[in-house]
């Protein structure tokens, strides 16, 4: 079925940037909703951003919004988030995960609502 290998995590300092990549294969993503989550040590898994194919909705969590953006190329079946302005706090395990379909703008952040996950990518930001 649809495999999701993420990449682009690593060390970087306060302040810094990363960008991270989501490659899709097996399966066209252009149908499904896809997004990035993320777990802290001692964390649950939260809800980062996700965008929509078939609304083309982007959604944020509050505490990246003005820093991060997600972003999409069809053609190349690959998920993208810009994160700039790195916090100590966005430290994580970051893992691209996908659905079939669309889904609302209440219900996007919910982690069991994916079928698809990557492998996971470690972003590091410290001095």
């Amino acid at each position: 079925q649809l495999q999701l290998v993420e990449s682009g995590g690593g060390l970087v300092q306060p302040g810094g940037s990363l960008r991270l990549s989501c490659a899709a294969s097996g399966f066209s993503s252009d149908y499904y909703t896809i997004g990035w989550f993320r777990q802290a040590p001692g964390k649950e898994r939260e809800g980062v951003s996700c965008i929509s194919a078939s609304h083309r909705s982007t959604y944020y969590a509050d505490s990246v919004k003005g820093r991060f953006t997600i972003s999409r190329d069809n053609a190349k079946n690959t998920l993208y988030l810009q994160m700039n302005s790195l916090k100590p706090e966005d430290t994580a395990v970051y893992y691209c995960a996908a659905l079939w379909g669309a889904i609302s703008s209440s219900r996007w952040h919910l982690f069991y609502l994916y079928e698809y996950w990557g492998q996971g990518t470690q972003v590091t930001v410290s001095s």
